[in-house]
């Protein structure tokens, strides 16, 4: 178990067992040592639908309360409305999930009372972790507690419902892929609120890991077929804890998250913008002031605080995989500030727009130019191997020239996270460990959507290429090539 890019993440074997525990009372004693909060205040507890996450907030909610907290209930809710609900009540709280990863993992979210930890609260919460004994921490079932869920989920219904009109999306017919989303029937409800025709699809009750920036050929084909037998406008869906949009237009034809993320910014005009390297390099040719950052919540909070103290007043942020996190209130909209990821704010940003603009949303982002962008991952891609490939690439000009000869000609590189390389001809890939899981990601950019294919499935191909090599020696050009 470790933390990754955005909360813990182990296996949910773990997990039930003492590793849920342990954290959470690591992150108790935190917050008590650090006088972030005491004995009796409230920390909230919610939770995905995967099969191992009851479990897990028992052991959470035990610890918890073996400190002397207050330990409230949550239920099933969607990450930000947990996060909405604890910082207005000025509370701590965790989110139980995994989020997009698949079932036979599990994780924990941390909020503070004043938002979500940060890089420096990590390191401080595992090395109270290590210095724990495992067998002295309690697992089981949880103290009878007070049920909030209802409460949470209503806060941020009422968040979602004051953004338009009330009929802003009627004449709409919008699917929504419920498949195991916890924010599932929240989406649904909203966009009733909004007057739109809503089609739900695909409910499903055991878990399906719904990645929005690898989305599978599976669900692809799975949006395509809803749109032609429904007639629909777009579908609209969310990662399992909901922190995370999916957007499809009148073709099943998926959105990229940086570019609702970019709507975003439009629609609040944003002064400000964080977001990680692997969003789209497009984006700053809009006029929007971008800062780039590593991938992760907790780096592009971090930059829209550094944005809010150098005076800036409508700061934002989003990711790759479309969370959108608002850094500063907006006044107009009745909208206080949630620097968390957010998968409802570009959902309606979106659909708002076919409804506003009186057109398909394929002609509605058609007017954003910016490059074709494609990513996907390899999946049981050790940390350890993924780590040892980008040492090797980032050691010498000629390593990383020689990897990439079949593919294209470099011209610069970054490391603000993971390999990212421009080459001469103008195209663009990003080789990255991720942080939640034993996978290895590439992104890539182009001119247009078939060279950004072909760029993508090159990238993922010498990938291959490297595992089978390092297996075999089969062509030994990893380490001797010179």
């Amino acid at each position: 178990m470790k933390f990754g890019t955005s909360g813990l993440r182990g296996l949910s074997v773990d997990l039930v067992g003492a590793g849920s525990s342990t954290y959470a009372n690591a992150f108790g004693r935190y917050l008590l040592e650090s006088g972030t909060a005491k004995a009796g205040d409230a920390v909230f507890i919610g939770r995905d639908f995967r099969e191992s996450s009851p479990a897990i907030v028992a052991n959470c909610a035990l610890s918890l309360s073996s400190l002397g907290f207050t330990v409230i209930d949550c239920g099933p809710v969607p990450t930000p409305a947990l996060a909405l609900y604890s910082l207005k009540n000025n509370s701590a709280s965790l989110m139980v999930t995994g989020s997009h990863i698949p079932a036979d993992r599990n994780g924990i979210k941390f909020y503070k009372p004043n938002g979500e930890i940060d890089k420096a609260d990590e390191a401080a919460i595992t090395k109270l972790t290590l210095n724990m004994r495992c067998a002295n921490v309690r697992i089981g079932e949880p103290p009878i507690i007070e049920d909030h869920t209802d409460k949470c989920l209503d806060l941020f219904y009422q968040r979602n419902t004051r953004l338009f009109s009330d009929d802003a999306l009627a004449g709409l017919k919008i699917g929504v892929y419920q498949h195991s989303t916890v924010a599932r029937d929240l989406i649904v409800k909203v966009l009733v609120h909004y007057g739109a025709e809503v089609v739900p699809l695909g409910r499903s009750s055991g878990f399906i890991p719904v990645d929005t920036e690898a989305i599978s050929d599976r669900t692809i084909a799975l949006l395509e077929g809803w749109v032609n037998s429904h007639g629909l406008d777009a579908i609209v869906s969310a990662d399992g804890d909901g922190d995370r949009p999916l957007v499809a237009d009148e073709r099943g034809v998926p959105l990229r998250g940086d570019l609702l993320g970019l709507m975003v910014a439009e629609f609040l005009r944003a002064d400000s913008v964080a977001t990680p390297v692997t969003s789209n390099s497009g984006i700053e040719s809009l006029g929007i002031p971008v800062t780039r950052t590593k991938v992760g919540s907790p780096f592009v909070i971090s930059a829209m605080r550094e944005a809010l103290a150098a005076g800036k007043e409508r700061v934002i942020g989003f990711e790759a995989n479309g969370g959108v996190l608002l850094g500063s209130p907006c006044d107009l909209l009745g909208l206080d500030a949630l620097p968390t990821r957010d998968c409802m704010l570009p959902i309606l940003v979106a659909l708002s727009r076919i409804a506003s603009l009186k057109k398909p949303l394929s002609e509605v982002t058609d007017r954003y130019a910016l490059p074709f962008t494609a990513s996907d991952r390899l999946e049981n891609f050790a940390t350890d191997n993924s780590m040892e490939l980008l040492d090797y690439l980032c050691a010498s000009d000629a390593n990383l020239a020689f990897f990439l000869k079949e593919i294209g000609e470099v011209s610069s590189k970054t490391v603000v996270d993971g390999l990212r390389v421009a080459l001469k001809d103008g195209r663009v890939i990003h080789f990255r460990a991720s942080g939640n899981a034993p996978e290895i990601r590439c992104y890539v950019e182009a001119a247009t959507e078939a060279a950004a294919d072909e760029l993508l499935e090159l990238g993922l191909g010498r990938l291959k290429r490297w595992v089978n090599a390092d297996r075999e020696g089969a062509d030994g050009f990893r380490w001797d090539h010179n």
